[in-house]
């Protein structure tokens, strides 16, 4: 499961802001028509734009439609706010530009007052699944003004998210389940329930969507970006991507580089693990098992998480505990029981940002005492569930992405030999991890592998790492920079996940980037 790269807290502080945007779901439109088997994705670098002429954007006034007070946005600046809606048809399959087509859902925010105007603002909050539309509008009450006087923001659910064609393959009580799994595939009995658990999905994906379903992932939803660009007028591309959004802003930057104009990629996904499960999962499982070691030294200084006793040990306890007698909840109507799948989720969910530290330990300590409603709160939140036990499509569509960009699948003996490694070298995440190494042995085998993430021609591309970011750990920005051939490196010697936002020192060289295209000097770091 660590390899769920949720959408970051600006996100998911701005869920409660779109509640109403749910009427628009009756006008998004769907895939139209049964798309045809998808070809292989080509690695060749494509100036083109398609075969058909862009399609500008109608947008419309939406502000009725949204919560804006729930955003956090201070009156005197939502004043100067409009927010517009439209959508924008692309081709389900871009090898047939005149076939079927699915519609995206946009969302542009404009400041009223833009005397130095220079284009929009692309955004993008990882995942994969995470909603553009939602991070636009979080963004609006965050950003500088000296952003929004030079750029509309604009957000779009990617194809299969939100309100774009959305994907949905797993009923709630399906996904429920899934959270909680907790399975040792070193044994017969728990890989093939990590095994039924992923066939099921397949099966239901593949019933719902059939041949349509392989033109869901990054290489296709990077072409959809071109067209986002075009829609809105822009000449060349202004980019904002975190996590996720980074290996998509990578491969747009491989198949358009003389279309950027500036691209700041925040959590850098590392392409030298791309495709590759085992790899992938390994460097998160050292990046979250630090990150859990920095919680637990935090944890022995705050009073009230003392009572906790040794971090690791209690956690290692209460999964033990969970496994053996799943723990009721005292949320009112809420009948689940934690497992120790779901202990494991709530602290990795914790783990992606240092505010919630105080919280995961009051949680733990809770949960011990025989109530997991704050445990369930952290899943949660990290699953996008709302209070009527429904989910949104976040895990499917990562899911769905992860196998069609997946070029291979693990074998079996891999399954239980990184299981039976990682048991020993990741003790806290790692036997839990493994069982997600099978979740694409079941699924079509027409993939979309991600081409290499190079950028020859690209303007200068900025890459942002955080020092101790555990899902996305340091190295791939380092990696991402080299494989570029244009990136710019910057450090933030911060906690948690992404840095954008966090640090003044980071906004402000990445202020100027966007602005004025100039990076920062070579070898710069942020202090935290």
């Amino acid at each position: 499961m660590l390899g769920v790269c949720p959408p970051t807290r600006r996100v998911i502080a701005a869920l409660a802001v779109v509640v109403a945007l749910g009427v628009l779901a009756g006008c998004t439109g769907s895939t139209h028509g049964v798309g045809s088997q998808a070809r292989p994705a080509t690695s060749a670098t494509s100036e083109t734009p398609g075969h058909s002429p862009p399609t500008a954007i109608a947008f419309s006034d939406c502000s009725r439609l949204l919560n804006l007070s729930a955003a956090g946005i201070p009156e005197n600046r939502r004043q100067k706010l409009q927010f517009s809606c439209g959508q924008l048809p692309v081709p389900l399959d871009y090898s047939q530009p005149h076939g079927p087509r699915l519609n995206l859902q946009v969302i542009r925010v404009h400041f009223r007052d833009q005397p130095q105007r220079v284009g929009s603002l692309l955004v993008n909050p990882g995942g994969p699944g995470g909603s553009g539309v939602f991070l636009a509008i979080s963004l609006s009450a965050s950003l500088s003004e000296d952003v929004l006087q030079r750029f509309d923001i604009i957000g779009f659910d990617p194809r299969g998210v939100g309100l774009s064609a959305p994907i949905k393959c797993q009923s709630d009580a399906e996904e429920t389940s899934a959270l909680a799994l907790d399975a040792d595939v070193r044994t017969v009995a728990g890989l093939q329930a990590a095994k039924r658990q992923t066939a099921t999905f397949a099966h239901s994906c593949v019933t719902k969507y059939g041949s349509t379903l392989a033109h869901y992932n990054t290489v296709e939803t990077a072409r959809d970006m071109d067209r986002i660009r075009a829609g809105v007028g822009d000449e060349k591309l202004n980019y904002l991507g975190f996590s996720y959004g980074t290996e998509l802003g990578a491969v747009y930057a491989h198949l358009f580089p003389k279309r950027i104009r500036v691209a700041v990629l925040d959590g850098a996904v590392d392409p030298a693990t791309t495709g590759n499960a085992v790899t992938s999962n390994e460097q998160q499982l050292a990046g979250f098992e630090a990150a859990f070691d920095q919680f637990a030294a935090d944890c022995r200084q705050r009073p009230s998480c003392k009572p906790l006793g040794d971090p690791r040990q209690a956690v290692a306890a209460l999964r033990e505990k969970a496994s053996a007698e799943p723990i009721p909840t005292s949320a009112p109507g809420d009948t689940r029981r934690a497992t120790g799948g779901n202990v494991l989720y709530a602290v990795v969910s914790a783990l992606y940002s240092e505010q919630l530290w105080p919280e995961l330990g009051t949680a733990l300590i809770e949960a011990d005492h025989g109530d997991a409603r704050g445990l369930f709160d952290l899943n949660d939140r990290y699953s996008e569930r709302s209070d009527d036990g429904h989910y949104s499509n976040l895990l499917d569509v990562f899911q769905v992405v992860s196998c069609n960009d997946q070029q291979s699948d693990p074998s079996d003996a891999v399954v239980k030999a990184a299981a039976t490694r990682w048991a020993t070298q990741y003790p806290l995440f790692g036997l839990w991890s493994a069982s997600s190494l099978a979740q694409c042995q079941t699924w079509p085998k027409t993939r979309h592998p991600v081409p290499p993430e190079t950028a020859s021609g690209s303007a200068p591309i900025l890459v942002i790492g955080n020092l101790h970011d555990p899902a996305t750990p340091y190295a791939g920005a380092v990696h991402l920079t080299a494989t570029l051939g244009t990136g710019v490196l910057l450090t933030w010697d911060g906690e948690g996940h992404t840095s954008y936002g966090q640090s003044t020192c980071i906004d402000a060289k990445v202020n100027s980037y966007l602005i004025h295209g100039a990076t920062p000097a070579p070898h710069t770091t942020c202090p935290r």
